[in-house]
């Protein structure tokens, strides 16, 4: 395209700039690489505006076209100076759900911010696209309803995974569905170098929310086994062998919300085991991936700290606590799976010391897997590209 570039203002619903859960920065930081390249192609200058809950922590997504706001409870009913201010100056509005969170198994509260804001934006008569994310499940019929209703007004609607594109279709979503893959395949990052002592660098991420029975403390994600027995089962198991050098790796690192963090569990457990070493306190979801891209083994229940290991080619035995894992890596056609869900400690402690004893294979296994998640996300930069196009003519 000829001609200097057109300035579009485009909304990020759902990203965030610097969430405790690193997993949702690195969807921010991998969906504005994939925008960026979109609109250069294009012919388009983004402005990008990242909505996330309000959070005091340092931005890690930075730029000078990068604008950020914070949202409180009480900006959705604002009409001016509130959310459908921030929609209605934009030129385009991308939704990416935290990834997960278009469902209502984490409770109505979430379900009904995460959907307030696709309402909010097409009543703002901005096109709105649906980022790579799982959809569903939705459990109540009419959770159902005003879920469809908002998707069928958008310009598409793109799945992370095959479940969701099967779950679209089963409940009545008729509308374009791009299957793609998580964006965080895109995450930029620094590659480790790696020591040839001998050593057999394994991380483990232990999540601080199923280590504290979820956010009712009580089994809240209806997991087969302890997941905290299964986490020390294997730390004894690992910490048996000479060979092994554990490294136990925080995803989510929240220092005002204890049942989240990834971090203080951690270091609870080094101290129980104190052959373990602590990963460092990230500030940034690449300085996370960046890191993990340095081990010879990995497994974890964050499934973005497992999609860093598997975009860095590193072996990764993702451990389940929902569909999204299966859906993602199962479309990709990575089959290395625990479920925590299905089975019990027992077998996923063997699947564990099979993934290391069977690593190269793991890692042939990304190598074919890999290339077909990129390819997905192409198909979603130019869905962006096409988009940017027509909104600038």
């Amino acid at each position: 395209m000829t001609g200097s570039p057109t300035k579009l203002r485009i909304g990020l619903t759902w990203h965030s700039a610097n969430s405790d859960n690193l997993g949702v920065g690195a969807l921010t930081l991998g969906n504005i690489a994939i925008i960026e390249e979109a609109a250069r192609k294009a012919n388009v200058s983004p402005h990008f505006v990242v909505i996330g809950w309000n959070d005091s922590k340092p931005s890690y997504v930075k730029g000078r076209n990068i604008e950020v706001v914070g949202l409180r409870l009480k900006d959705f009913a604002k009409p001016v100076g509130g959310l459908y201010s921030h929609l209605r100056g934009c030129d385009l509005v991308l939704d990416i759900g935290a990834g997960d969170s278009f469902t209502d198994i984490y409770g109505m509260k979430r379900f009904g911010t995460v959907l307030g804001s696709k309402l909010l934006t097409i009543a703002a008569r901005r096109p709105l696209i649906l980022s790579p994310q799982t959809i569903g499940p939705f459990n109540r019929s009419w959770v159902r309803r005003l879920a469809l209703a908002a998707m069928n007004r958008s310009v598409c609607v793109a799945s992370r995974d095959d479940l969701s594109t099967r779950f679209l279709r089963d409940i009545g979503y008729r509308n374009t569905i791009i299957e793609a893959s998580d964006v965080a395949l895109r995450l930029p990052y620094e590659p480790a170098d790696r020591s040839d002592d001998g050593k057999v660098r394994i991380g483990l991420n232990v999540s601080g929310l199923l280590f504290n029975g979820g956010y009712t403390r009580g089994n809240m994600f209806g997991l087969k086994s302890s997941y905290a027995d299964l986490i020390r089962g294997l730390l004894r198991k690992l910490n048996s062998h000479d060979a092994y050098e554990v490294h136990l790796v925080a995803h989510v690192i929240s220092d005002g919300f204890e049942v989240e963090d990834d971090y203080r569990v951690s270091q609870k457990l080094a101290k129980e085991f104190p052959r373990t070493i602590m990963a460092p306190k990230f500030s940034s979801p690449v300085e996370a991936k960046s890191y993990i891209s340095g081990l010879d083994f990995f497994a974890g229940a964050r499934m973005h700290a497992c999609i860093a290991a598997f975009s860095t080619g590193v072996p990764v035995l993702p451990m389940a606590y929902s569909r999204k894992f299966a859906g993602l890596f199962g479309s990709l056609g990575y089959q290395h799976l625990a479920d925590c869900q299905h089975e019990d400690a027992e077998t996923i402690m063997t699947k564990f010391e099979d993934g290391i004893a069977r690593r190269e294979v793991l890692r042939k296994d990304i190598e074919a897997s890999l290339p077909c998640g990129l390819a997905r996300l192409q198909e979603y930069e130019n869905l962006v590209t096409g988009t940017l196009a027509t909104i600038r003519q």
